[in-house]
């Protein structure tokens, strides 16, 4: 069943995005499976990941048409020479204390989209941020800075990271982390995307704390279908066991065992959504 156009066609469309692409084999793994059921309409791609190169070899064999393919951009877990790893919080320190290079912050961008376009051979079609750096202060300027210079035609879209309402039924750790990511700066980079005429997603799903068994999980994904609006992304995390070292990994387990199963299918149903890519989404508005 191709459950990108089952539901109602009246229901919310939304994309159903897999970040870290390329940090290692069992996510890499993860994605390939899901995309043979077509439960995935975008994969976000850390070009610096142990596992990009070669995953990169099959993921340009997907049609574009059928598959947004975007930079992960990562200042934190993998970046690229010259930039070296760094936690979260010390990046977060450095941004808000307006310590960070400037000219080497934009260096790195511009890396990293060079390695995507010299792997996929096309340019990608989103950028969003590991860790959601793509909104921080000084990152975002720099990001929009080389879009404009590299992309003066057809820009890459924005992920927002703008929360959706919360719930009664959502437990509170998932609603304050949503909207600390949200306020951490998503309106700032919105309002300069929509100066330039870079487009984004409406709203973002997905976020919780990586906690919880199956059925935490799969509660989540209830209350995130059934509060889904046109235009939103759901973002996700599966993954496969690897032999590399993941902060995360269990909750990588419960996610795709949940995308696989059939009764996702039977939850995007009930909930009337449509799962399509985000381009096809923003170039056919409501």
């Amino acid at each position: 069943m191709n459950v990108a156009v089952a539901q109602d066609a009246n229901g919310p469309r939304v994309c159903l995005c897999v970040d870290d692409f390329g940090l290692h084999d069992g996510i890499n793994h993860a994605v390939f499976a899901l995309l043979r059921l077509q439960r995935v309409q975008a994969v976000s791609v850390m070009v610096g990941g142990s596992t990009w190169e070669q995953g990169a070899r099959a993921l340009r064999r997907y049609d574009p048409q059928q598959l947004d393919v975007g930079l992960h951009l990562d200042l934190t877990e993998c970046p690229l020479p010259p930039m070296a790893k760094q936690t979260h919080r010390h990046l977060l320190l450095r941004v808000y204390s307006r310590s960070l290079d400037a000219h080497a912050l934009r260096d790195q961008i511009d890396a990293q989209l060079d390695a995507f376009e010299q792997a996929m051979g096309r340019a990608p079609v989103y950028v969003d941020g590991h860790q959601h750096v793509h909104q921080l202060p000084m990152i975002r300027d720099a990001l929009l800075q080389v879009i404009a210079h590299r992309y003066p035609v057809n820009p890459p879209w924005l992920r927002s990271t703008r929360s959706p309402q919360a719930a009664a039924h959502l437990d509170l750790r998932t609603q304050f982390k949503s909207r600390i990511i949200d306020l951490l700066g998503n309106h700032a980079l919105s309002a300069r995307a929509k100066r330039i005429g870079v487009q984004q997603n409406a709203r973002l799903l997905g976020v919780y704390d990586f906690r919880g068994d199956a059925a935490s999980y799969r509660r989540r994904v209830q209350y995130w279908l059934s509060a889904a609006e046109d235009g939103d992304v759901l973002m996700c995390h599966p993954g496969l066991p690897s032999h590399m070292q993941d902060a995360i990994a269990a909750a990588r387990h419960v996610e795709f065992a949940m995308l696989l199963a059939p009764e996702f299918e039977a939850m995007l149903a009930a909930a009337q959504v449509r799962l399509l890519p985000m381009s096809r989404i923003l170039a056919n508005p409501r």
